[in-house]
């Protein structure tokens, strides 16, 4: 009996992948543990093992293939002693669903190739393909609505129609598939049919509907044709886009700023750095570790999350999450977007050990190499914009999580101390909380705690 192979869901919010590779080929043997493809994920790229014993004979979704949904069948496996090519006709057919949805999600994105192709059928000379349009005399025409809703519709014929105060769903298409095009909304319009309903009066009293954001179509009327070109999102920017939409919506943010000198940290982290052995590499002998202040910092977050455990939480609608432990995310600028990596237990950890886990998470962050599990989850999440000299700046938090600190550039400055005016390097830092779970007072105490980490840091080092 074929064994089919489906999308897996690598992370729990998963719901499509990009197919970027397969490492087999129609007519491998594969066994069980077998990489066997390289699923691209919206923040990383995930190999992916062959689950039984059998010989590929059909790779149904091909490589590069974008958008393709959770369970969709994407190979065919022929158990031991079945034959290969009857295994593969039963996936003949079986990818072209999830092709169809990726190219459907990718049309939005550039509508003036769109109205490029509708303006083609619509004017002038019709292509081979569109002159079959019409169906037989006596059969039904397709609808222009999809089961799920979807109203299929050129781009132009949307525009015609909402200048004209026409409802393009009730507009029957002569397009393929029944997609409405310029002729048919034109046809809706001289014989005074398929009107858009008058939007009803609000009542007295009742607030606003809020403002919609611009549509695709009316951004790109703001340009000329060529000062621009469209580049797609990918998952990533997707996904980043709709977690800031949630977070900046669905979050009461409450900041929090102080300042931190930083000349005993700095002075510490020079001494611990001279001090680290020696290790033989390939490009000769390098420290075993090597501090930075951005490793401080984590671990002060870590510390001081400890001593204010009532901030070490996460908001839910029946409970309040009290963490156990400090688990730190940290934001690494990856390129296209942004991941934050998680340094679990990162209270228990020493300062090398937090400095060396965050080098290899960062690196592999970089690549696209991260487990669901190194970047999903944490307790709270730390971004630092100080090497980019940075003054201060305020995070957006990161759910679940309750708060993110944002970390400025160490700057030296005029301080004030007994009197007299000294030089000191200071560090500007902002807490961004979830007000419904860290009230005023609470980050306000997270953040002296943090502070007084920073001022004192061999409190780190016991």
């Amino acid at each position: 009996m074929p064994i089919n192979i489906t999308m897996p869901a690598l992370s729990p919010t998963m719901e499509e992948g990009n197919l970027s590779k397969w490492l087999v080929k129609e007519g491998d043997k594969v066994s069980p543990g077998d990489v066997i493809a390289e699923i691209e994920t919206d923040k990383a790229t995930m190999e992916v093992e062959a689950v039984d014993e059998g010989t590929v004979a059909k790779l149904v979704v091909p490589a590069g293939t974008e958008g393709v949904k959770v369970n969709a069948l994407i190979a065919v496996l022929a158990a031991e002693g079945e034959d290969a090519g009857a295994a593969a006709k039963s996936g003949d057919g079986a990818g072209a669903p999830a092709k169809a949805e990726a190219k459907q999600d990718k049309a939005p994105i550039s509508p003036p190739v769109a109205e490029m192709s509708t303006k083609s059928t619509e004017g002038g000379a019709v292509p081979p393909a569109a002159k079959s349009e019409a169906p037989p005399s006596g059969l039904p025409r397709e609808i222009s609505q999809s089961p799920e809703g979807r109203i299929f519709a050129s781009p132009l014929a949307r525009r015609i129609a909402r200048e004209a105060g026409v409802d393009v769903s009730a507009v029957t298409g002569s397009g393929p598939h029944g997609r409405v095009v310029k002729a048919d909304v034109d046809a809706a319009i001289s014989s005074g049919g398929a009107k858009a309903p008058a939007a009803k009066a609000a009542p007295a009293g009742a607030p606003a509907a809020a403002p919609k954001a611009m549509s695709d179509e009316q951004v790109l009327k703001l340009f000329a044709e060529d000062s621009y070109e469209l580049v797609p999102h990918d998952n990533m920017r997707k996904t980043i886009a709709r977690r800031l939409v949630e977070a900046t919506t669905t979050i009461p943010h409450f900041y929090l700023t102080l300042d931190c000198e930083l000349d005993a940290l700095l002075a510490l982290r020079a001494q611990i750095n001279a001090a680290a052995p020696m290790k033989k590499t390939e490009k000769g002998e390098a420290p075993v570790y090597k501090l930075s202040v951005n490793d401080m910092v984590i671990k002060a977050m870590a510390m001081a999350l400890m001593a204010v455990p009532d901030a070490n939480a996460s908001w839910t609608e029946s409970a309040m999450v009290k963490h156990k432990h400090a688990d730190v995310g940290v934001a690494v600028s990856i390129p296209g977007g942004l991941i934050t990596p998680i340094i679990r237990r990162a209270d228990e950890k020493t300062l090398s050990v937090i400095s060396n886990e965050m080098k290899d998470l960062a690196s592999r962050a970089r690549s696209r190499k991260l487990k669901p599990e190194e970047y999903q989850g944490g307790t709270t999440a730390v971004s630092n914009l100080g090497m980019f000299g940075i003054k201060d700046f305020a995070a957006v938090i990161n759910p679940p999580h309750a708060t993110i600190l944002a970390v400025g550039a160490g700057e030296e400055r005029a301080v004030v101390k007994n009197g007299e005016i000294k030089i000191a390097t200071i560090m500007s830092v902002t807490l961004s909380t979830d007000h419904r779970a860290v009230d005023g007072a609470l980050g306000a105490e997270l953040l002296v705690a943090f502070k007084r980490m920073i001022e004192n840091p061999m409190g780190m080092l016991v």
